[in-house]
């Protein structure tokens, strides 16, 4: 397949398309920083602001599918780049005559998620840093969701708990809309969304992701997703 990855330069994005390369894919790598994809056998790297809707419609054009990994940092301002990203993208696939369609979302949206023997992270750091510090990055998220289920495009939206680096993908689990764990390790986020780029049982649903089988180290993550992505 021709798969098209918009965020590739990003950190869940790299992971993507090395993947992507890996299972025999064509992938085109759309990103705001085309310098900083890695040039490789079956890949071909444009430059695409999400909001050029010009640049978003060629990157789209001729392929079979498109995963969105646009993301940003978390902050208290005004977020758009998710809806920003959805809107852009959508208007290029029905433009193209592309039909699927997946992006990564949060299962932070979700509003029943309370994962099990989380006593800390359900009281504490989710009232906080998710419904507080995050707040306009999950409202943006909220807008893109809307966006997508209403594009009559074949959607998936994935939803991966708390993201940490993996040397490789586990077997991970997923189940629609929420699933009961913190982590989601960027490697099965990837290979949970390859796996379903030309399968049906997601199709116009949303699917959470989550890693069991391995942990993340607390203080690593903190230090690599807080401070560490400010930089």
């Amino acid at each position: 397949m021709r798969i098209v990855v918009f965020g590739a330069a990003g950190s869940t994005g790299r992971v993507l398309v090395g993947q992507a390369l890996a299972a025999g894919h064509q992938v085109v790598a759309a990103a705001r920083r085309p310098e900083r994809v890695q040039p490789r056998a079956g890949l071909t790297v444009v430059q695409a602001e999400v909001g050029d809707a010009d640049a978003v419609s060629t990157a789209v054009a001729g392929s079979d599918a498109v995963i969105s990994v646009v993301g940003g940092t978390p902050s208290r301002k005004p977020v758009s780049v998710y809806s920003t990203a959805a809107r852009s993208i959508i208007g290029a696939m029905h433009e193209r005559g592309v039909k699927r369609l997946l992006v990564v979302s949060s299962v932070i949206l979700e509003p029943g998620w309370r994962p099990s023997n989380a006593f800390f992270f359900n009281n504490v750091l989710d009232p906080l840093v998710n419904r507080v510090m995050a707040r306009t990055t999950h409202d943006d998220m909220r807008r893109m969701e809307r966006l997508v289920r209403d594009s009559g495009l074949d959607w998936t939206i994935v939803r991966p708990s708390g993201l940490f680096d993996n040397h490789a993908p586990t077997a991970y689990e997923v189940q629609e809309d929420q699933a009961d764990g913190l982590f989601t390790a960027r490697e099965d986020l990837a290979a949970s969304m390859l796996a379903q780029v030309d399968r049906d049982a997601f199709v116009r649903r949303a699917m959470a992701v989550i890693t069991t089988q391995v942990r993340p180290n607390i203080a690593k993550l903190i230090w690599r997703e807080a401070i560490m992505a400010k930089k």
